[in-house]
């Protein structure tokens, strides 16, 4: 079923905010001044962090990733306390349900954008060009990063977020029980 991107923002927009957030975070951490942020707005994009250029490898990676770390984790730290209660003790309650929509929805936002993944592919060409050797095997994770763009038509984002957000939980408590 194809639902257009502007609905799928908006229905699960507190993911587009923290993936916003994390490059903003990344910026900071960094040291590199940003220039013009939108955490959500009805558009295209529906999210947007503009920064200063930098020539620093590690620097252009953090920014152009950092929402698939921090999302991520955020996803399996929100999702995980209500997965557990529901495994262990069948305990099932609106609030639950909410919290899991929250988590799965920042989970699905982890991916970074097209965008992040064209800056970073120049950022590697850059710095790979000049010897450096983590740029050089960085590239297959930009690849990767496009094709999971690529796949955001067959439902991968959403896949992700259930899968570290409730399959990974229930995986672990099954392992652990």
């Amino acid at each position: 079923m194809i639902i257009p991107g502007f609905l799928i923002a908006i229905a699960t927009f507190p993911g587009v905010i923290v993936h916003e957030a994390a490059h903003f975070w990344m910026c900071r951490l960094r040291r590199i001044a940003v220039l013009d942020v939108s955490y959500f707005r009805i558009g295209d994009p529906c999210g947007y962090v503009i920064h200063e250029r930098t020539e620093d490898f590690t620097t252009s990676f953090l920014i152009a990733t950092g929402p698939f770390f921090v999302n991520s984790l955020l996803c399996i730290l929100i999702c995980f306390p209500m997965v557990a209660p529901m495994r262990l003790f069948q305990a099932t309650d609106a609030w639950t349900y909410v919290i899991l929509y929250l988590g799965v929805s920042i989970g699905m936002h982890a991916f970074p954008s097209t965008g992040d993944a064209k800056a970073l592919w120049e950022s590697c060409r850059l710095a790979a060009s000049k010897g450096n050797v983590w740029a050089m095997i960085s590239y297959p994770l930009v690849v990767l990063i496009f094709v999971a763009n690529v796949l955001k038509i067959f439902w991968f984002d959403y896949i992700y977020g259930l899968v570290i957000g409730l399959w990974l939980p229930e995986w672990l408590l099954t392992e652990l029980i």
